[in-house]
């Protein structure tokens, strides 16, 4: 894959991101199910994105970012099937 495509896929992941963000402010209810999953999808696609063009800070701030919302969508689906 040429460098441009690495950098689409990163663009891709920080738009996500931004999208998750966003929701989560000016939703009238989160559904925290769609937001941790948005995070995820976004941090892991920076990671590989990151992958190519390494950045030591930036991937700490990713795997740490992508543990949180894998913690989170855990918890969230916990509540969904306990209710």
């Amino acid at each position: 894959m040429s460098g441009w495509m690495w950098d689409a896929i990163g663009l891709v992941g920080s738009a996500i991101m931004v999208v998750a963000y966003a929701y989560s402010n000016m939703a009238a209810r989160v559904n925290f199910v769609w937001f941790n999953a948005l995070n995820l999808i976004g941090s892991l696609l920076l990671i590989v994105s990151l992958s190519v063009h390494f950045n030591l800070a930036s991937m700490l701030l990713e795997v740490v970012w992508s543990g949180i919302a894998l913690l989170g969508l855990a918890k969230a689906i916990r509540s969904r099937t306990s209710a």
